[in-house]
């Protein structure tokens, strides 16, 4: 069988993804759903011969998962997954539609360009083509596009994970979003960051209580008055650098490339080289606890008996107990804490077979790329499938442009992927998983 390349199919089957609205707002009742790009996704691995089976966690909450079989089908399988839904986008603030899938200057813009849809097609592009050619991988890799990933995975890795553990079976090793884009030092250097950790989650709902009264008294007792205290002492509150295996590394390496020396007590100056990656990489040497939602009262003239206030915590690995221990002095007496969301921090080292074949694979494509491991200061769905005993890494090949701000998009305005980008990362992705 023949048929296009992975190249030439990549950027298609990008925008086709990005114009499959699967927003997802946190609440089952207000997302979108990620059932259609299910769909999409089955239908697109069942035309090269595929079989995908769609695993829905609750109507419309669809994930996509199937099973290439490998030459050594003893070997432990790999896992290539990546997520379908996608963070809310408001179509005044953009420059095209978030949902058309436009291709401008060179980029293909949209929700989901960078986080993930990319990488979606990226893996699409490159087992269809494998399948046209009758290609056969030296293991399992078995595919999975799942849903909810931007909520904490709920609906998606995480009940995969508790309610459907076989699909899995054999997998020793993962590989997913967020690891592999490109660092320009020099025109013949560029540094390839792999993810080999990231921070644990710790999204918390704080409460205050009072005395509940009218507005004109005096009341010591003023539930939004102590809420507003604790949370402006934890917003304003510099936690200490704590350096990780991984951020030592990651570190050491940036100070050889940019031939600067590695200073403890100037870390900032090291990251300083970073440029706009800074805030990413600088989120990692500390945990973090940044206030992102308030609420209280429900009249101008009433002191409410409550207020809360919702707090995005994030922690290092290792550090879970001690940011508790850290949030409890901060808070003070009379906050209530109450977890909304908890998942463990990661960490995995950067050797072995696997990640060798990340750098030949790199290296092949771009004689002047360099991996480094790096720690992610957000969250993937590796969480989830490290508890089936999996090495999760980050592993979502771009070679980018050096002035391109690609920590902004995650999330941002104007979120856009290039296109040279794309195709580039299927030549990588192709031949990594052709070695794995």
């Amino acid at each position: 069988m023949t048929g296009p390349t992975a190249q030439d199919e990549v950027v298609q089957l990008c925008h086709d993804l990005i114009r499959i609205d699967t927003t997802n707002t946190g609440d089952s009742e207000t997302s979108a759903g990620e059932r259609a790009a299910a769909e999409y996704v089955a239908a697109k691995l069942d035309e090269v011969g595929i079989s995908a089976e769609i695993v829905e966690s609750e109507p419309q909450r669809a994930n996509v998962i199937a099973r290439i079989p490998g030459a050594a089908r003893a070997r432990g399988a790999l896992l290539v997954h990546g997520h379908l839904d996608v963070v809310p986008a408001e179509p005044a603030e953009w420059s095209v539609h978030p949902f058309s899938g436009e291709i401008r200057d060179d980029y293909l813009w949209g929700r989901g360009a960078v986080d993930m849809k990319d990488t979606d097609a990226m893996t699409l592009a490159v087992v269809r083509q494998w399948m046209r050619e009758g290609t056969t991988p030296p293991r399992d890799i078995v595919l999975a596009f799942v849903a909810d990933e931007e909520a904490g995975g709920r609906k998606g890795a995480r009940w995969l994970v508790d309610n459907r553990p076989e699909l899995f079976e054999g997998c020793t090793e993962a590989i997913s979003e967020v690891g592999g884009f490109s660092l320009t030092v020099r025109d013949d250097l560029r540094l390839y960051l792999i993810e080999t950790a990231e921070k644990g989650i710790g999204w918390m709902k704080l409460t205050a209580r009072g005395r509940p009264g009218h507005g004109s008294m005096v009341h010591e007792d003023n539930a939004v008055a102590r809420l507003c205290e604790a949370v402006a002492r934890l917003g304003a509150h510099e936690f200490p650098i704590v350096m990780t295996k991984t951020v030592r590394a990651f570190l050491e390496a940036i100070s050889e490339a940019f031939g600067v020396e590695l200073d403890p007590d100037d870390i900032e100056g090291t990251l300083a080289h970073l440029g706009n990656l800074a805030r990413i990489v600088g989120a990692t040497l500390r945990n973090t606890a940044n206030p992102t939602m308030l609420n209280a009262g429900y009249k101008a003239n009433v002191v409410p008996s409550s207020a809360t206030a919702v707090v995005d915590g994030r922690f290092l690995s290792g550090q879970e107990e001690e940011f508790e221990r850290q949030l409890a002095a901060i808070l003070g007496p009379g906050i209530e804490r109450e977890w909304v969301v908890k998942d463990q921090a990661l960490e995995t080292s950067f050797d072995g077979p696997l990640v060798e074949q990340m750098a030949a694979a790199l290296k092949a494509e771009d004689p002047g790329a360099h991996a480094i491991p790096y720690m992610l200061s957000g969250g993937t769905d590796g969480k989830s499938f490290e508890r089936l005993g999996m090495r999760c890494f980050g592993f979502s090949p771009l070679r980018l442009p050096p002035d391109l701000d690609f920590a902004a998009l995650f999330h941002g305005i104007d979120e856009r992927v290039p296109v040279d980008g794309l195709r580039f990362g299927v030549r990588v992705l192709d031949r990594f998983l052709r070695a794995s």
